[in-house]
């Protein structure tokens, strides 16, 4: 039986079952568990929460005479916060890149920590708790639909040592704006967006000197890595009402339209729509990150890379789509203007792949900084217009992502 009461009615051997708020409010990654630990009981009762719901048929009941409320009870509420939930998801106001990039600051905490949380349980043999990561997902979903790009830039800043971690939650972020881009359902997108979570869980049992290794792998050391879409899947496969979806791109992400990919060397009509959506935000992440071995490259030169792949790698309505998700000069990307300026792409604007708005800060033909300006290159009357990518490298401007992203590094 389930029963909602507040945090300071909560005892150790009650049967924590969900916690009453958002996901960003609370400590843990997930719910489902006996409270056993007292750490963990003032952690719960330090955060924002003020109500849970416990499970009295696994865990303590409330004493007799303490208020609560039985799950038959809160039926009306339940259902009428299930609507506004329903209206407030098909109504997400829009944020500005800038805004958005606050609250993704936020979730990429969370999400490092709950993705770190999974590989750790995975590693000691515990069951994976796929329903865990929903609120995760939800929490990402509704940041794509309000700003399309900004969790995504911001996800791509992580460190080498954050890599294995931070790829799961960009991934995640790409599988939805892209599942949107292809028009699925919300359920697929949701669908999607777990996968793109779920996808590399199999790395937790590839040894870290390998995956941080800052050198070219052996091919012995390589073999070894190219297990760990079987080793995922085999670990999914151990959790309760494991969505398919989820399975098939965790097994399947690295399959290549030609065949030529792995574990299972598939060829095109044999690989599913979500993996190969999998195939394409996995490799955008990857070559667009700092790795061990090098640094990551500019996201625009990214999809130009990509672009002259895409034939025998990947899906090409696929990666059309993607590209049309990401924009041809995604968030980050280094132009040169018409004016002659430089300046680092800070925001899609919807109307145009080719006129985002973009910070302007260097003078070409000064060959000096000037002082930053925004310019919406899709605005009427600007007749300023990108007309090439630059290469950060050749500039070595170290503040670029703090120009974009507000971050400091």
């Amino acid at each position: 039986m389930l029963k909602k009461i507040t945090v300071q009615q909560l005892q150790l051997g009650m049967h924590l079952k969900e916690f009453c708020g958002s996901w960003m409010e609370h400590p843990f990654w997930r719910t489902g568990f006996v409270l056993n630990d007292p750490k963990d009981l003032a952690s719960i009762l330090a955060s924002s929460i003020k109500e849970v719901w416990i499970d009295c048929d696994k865990g303590l009941d409330v004493p007799t005479g303490e208020a609560s409320v039985s799950e038959a009870e809160s039926d009306a509420e339940v259902e009428a916060a299930l609507e506004q939930v329903v209206l407030e998801r098909r109504n997400v106001t829009p944020l500005s890149t800038a805004q958005e990039i606050a609250h993704a600051t936020k979730i990429c905490s969370q999400g490092k920590r709950a993705v770190i949380s999974m590989f750790e349980e995975a590693r000691m043999g515990k069951t994976v708790d796929t329903g865990g990561a929903q609120k995760l997902v939800e929490e990402i979903t509704d940041s794509v639909a309000r700003n399309p790009s900004a969790l995504i830039s911001l996800a791509r800043l992580k460190t080498v040592d954050d890599y294995t971690y931070m790829h799961s939650v960009a991934v995640c972020a790409m599988m939805v704006a892209l599942a949107k881009q292809l028009k699925l359902d919300e359920q697929q997108t949701r669908v999607a967006g777990l996968a793109g979570l779920m996808h590399d869980l199999g790395k937790a049992m590839i040894p870290m000197e390998i995956l941080n290794k800052p050198g070219k792998l052996t091919d012995a050391e390589f073999d070894i890595v190219k297990r760990h879409p079987s080793e995922g899947h085999r670990m999914l496969l151990t959790g309760t009402n494991v969505d398919p979806v989820v399975l098939d791109v965790c097994l399947h992400h690295h399959e290549k339209t030609d065949g030529s990919g792995y574990p299972e060397g598939l060829k095109d009509a044999d690989i599913s729509l979500f993996a190969k959506m999998g195939a394409v935000c996995d490799v955008y992440d990857a070559i667009t990150s700092n790795r061990p071995y090098k640094p990551g490259w500019d996201p625009a030169e990214s999809l130009r890379r990509m672009a002259e792949w895409a034939k025998g790698h990947f899906d090409m309505q696929v990666f059309q789509a993607f590209v049309k998700s990401m924009g041809i000069y995604p968030i980050g990307s280094l132009v040169r203007l018409s004016s002659g300026r430089l300046g680092v792409v800070v925001e899609q604007t919807g109307k145009s792949l080719t006129s985002p708005t973009v910070k302007v800060f260097f003078s070409t033909k000064s060959d000096m900084r000037i002082v930053p300006e925004l310019v919406d290159l899709s605005r009427p009357g600007v007749t300023d217009k990108i007309i090439s990518r630059e290469d950060p490298a050749k500039w070595r401007f170290h503040d670029l992502n703090e120009l974009w992203s507000g971050i400091s590094a």
